[in-house]
């Protein structure tokens, strides 16, 4: 590690794999602090541990530590010493423009570690993407030990669990499944051992395994083995609870159940295209299925509580216990498919349940938005359970007769980053590209190439240059919608509305600039300035100052 390193390191930020610490003053920064920050970086990916950088990443250096200097020696000492088991990491000091800074590679555990205090941390991301260090709790250290050793906790043998723990009627669903569309139909003749051992389920001849019991266990076997394979099924009626059901079935069974329990409650709505009535359902079928079986294939069963369904008259949420597996944001879950377990995920996949590509995000919101309605809501998740929130109130029958008939008139269909924007410029309004961005959880990259090509269709019209643009739908969008005077609403702030926005401007705020003019009225630079030299030739206005300093004002009394 050398200076120029350490100042671009200190440029980019902490991250999941980077942590600051000040240590300007020895007051500063314990011992303890020191192995705390080291131990929270092992039980995550590992990485660096900068001494003497704060966390905004200024370098302030480091105090001495051991009389006139620090000595990074005795630092790997401390970590090797006050860490349980000891952390054996690199230590480094490296003087940049002057100042003394520490940098500790620290290794992933393979195993948790914790001090010898008797404290546990691990390393987390914040929803808003930013790392922090949090308990690292005892469930969460078990289910940490299997994916360190490279263990799915679904082959594990429980080793007084045997094959009368099992469901023949199980086995049964599961073939039903395989024989459908999406199943795996090379398993439904398969004798139940076969089943078990395809997958993956089975240890030797007699070894049952938590997978075995998770997905065709018998209620008694579920709850002596895995007590927190519960679901709660609730419906609201405004404020009052008017269905509260638990189930404790095994995961094929209550994937059924609660999928029923929502078909039987789902209305539909109809949409006039052409001569033809087109139906459009409250929650379409598969983003009800995906959010139960993601429920039930991602949920952390080290964790204590239930699955809870609760649907209402404006929304569906699904929650389950356990965060996001790791590796799984708010901002790439559109584009990561990382199961917690890999041997249940590939048996719902083998029984039809969930798409066998990794599509069943994105097939949630593509069903979603063809249905008129916002995609799903994933941002009541915490690093402790997972809350995902489907609308399930009025649609935007207007999306969705745009949507049908742009699809008829093409014969092609919208692809799911194009379909998000035009929902949400069509419920905010004129957006730029980092409304869009910043709003949609998108790449700046993907958000301009979806706007241009929705521009080439003839969907989007643009209005104002550099910052100032926003982007708009077209009259060819309303066209296809079958609501043309919807475009001369989004178009009718010319020119007397504009005239009007700024007046009331300069009423309210007593001046007002070009710029200022280009962004409330949505135009080029050029186009404001033409708007304002009219509104002064017409009296109405009267400018001060000149060139990048002028600004507008009401006319004095004597003008």
């Amino acid at each position: 590690m050398d200076a120029s390193s350490l100042r671009a390191i200190a440029a980019h930020g902490e991250t999941y794999t980077v942590e600051f610490k000040r240590g300007r003053q020895p007051h500063d920064l314990s011992d303890s602090d020191i192995v705390e920050a080291a131990m929270c970086l092992a039980n995550g990916d590992g990485g660096l541990l900068c001494l003497g950088i704060d966390d905004d990443g200024t370098i302030t250096g480091l105090a001495k530590r051991h009389g006139d200097r620090t000595d990074p020696d005795r630092i790997a000492a401390l970590l090797l010493n006050l860490a349980d088991p000891p952390i054996a990491a690199s230590v480094e000091l490296v003087v940049v423009d002057g100042l003394d800074v520490v940098a500790i590679e620290v290794p992933k555990a393979t195993t948790p570690v914790g001090m010898k205090s008797g404290l546990y941390k691990r390393r987390s991301l914040r929803l808003d993407g930013r790392p922090e260090c949090v308990p690292y709790r005892p469930q969460e250290m078990l289910s940490a030990g299997f994916s360190m050793t490279g263990r799915d906790y679904a082959e594990v043998v429980l080793p007084d669990a045997t094959y009368d723990d099992l469901d023949p009627v199980e086995f049964d669903r599961f073939r039903r499944g395989a024989r459908s569309q999406r199943g795996d139909d090379a398993l439904i003749d398969s004798g139940n051992q076969e089943i078990l051992r395809a997958l993956r389920l089975v240890n030797g001849e007699s070894g049952v395994t938590i997978g075995a019991v998770l997905l065709f266990g018998t209620s008694d076997a579920l709850a002596r083995f895995i007590p927190t394979a519960e679901c709660l099924f609730q419906e609201f009626n405004g404020r009052d609870l008017t269905v509260n059901e638990s189930l404790r079935h095994p995961l094929l069974r209550a994937a059924d159940e609660l999928y029923e329990r929502l078909r039987i409650r789902n209305s539909e709505y109809e949409v006039m295209l052409g001569l033809h009535r087109v139906s459009v359902p409250r929650i379409p079928d598969s983003t009800a299925r995906e959010a139960i079986v993601n429920a039930l294939i991602h949920r952390d069963y080290t964790e204590n509580g239930p699955i809870r369904v609760q649907l209402s008259v404006d929304e569906l949420t699904v929650a389950s216990p356990g965060g996001f597996p790791p590796g799984v944001t708010l901002d790439n879950l559109i584009v990561e498919s990382r199961p917690r377990s890999a041997i249940i995920a590939a048996a719902f996949k083998r029984a039809g349940l969930v798409d066998r590509a990794g599509r069943g995000i994105p097939e949630m919101y593509l069903s979603l938005l063809r249905a008129g309605r916002s995609g799903p809501d994933f941002t009541r998740s915490t690093d402790r359970s997972v809350t995902v929130s489907i609308p399930t109130g009025g649609a935007d029958l207007d999306m969705v007769r745009f949507i049908l008939n742009y699809e008829e008139e093409h014969q092609s269909y919208l692809t799911l980053d194009p379909l998000r924007i035009l929902h949400e410029i069509k419920a905010m309004g004129p957006s730029s590209v980092t409304d869009l961005t910043s709003g949609l959880r998108l790449l700046p990259s993907t958000t301009r190439a979806a706007l241009s090509q929705l521009t080439q269709m003839g969907l989007l019209e643009d209005r104002g240059n550099g910052r100032n643009r926003r982007f708009h739908l077209s009259a060819a969008f309303y066209r296809i919608a079958e609501d043309r005077s919807a475009y001369v609403r989004v178009r009718g702030i010319d020119p007397l509305q504009q005239e009007q926005m700024v007046m009331s401007y300069i009423e309210t705020y007593g001046r007002v600039t070009r710029a200022e003019v280009a962004k409330l009225c949505l135009m080029s630079s050029p186009e404001a300035r033409l708007l304002l030299m009219r509104l002064r030739d017409e009296g109405k206005i009267e400018m001060c100052g000149a060139k990048r300093g002028a600004y507008y004002i009401k006319p004095s009394p004597q003008g």
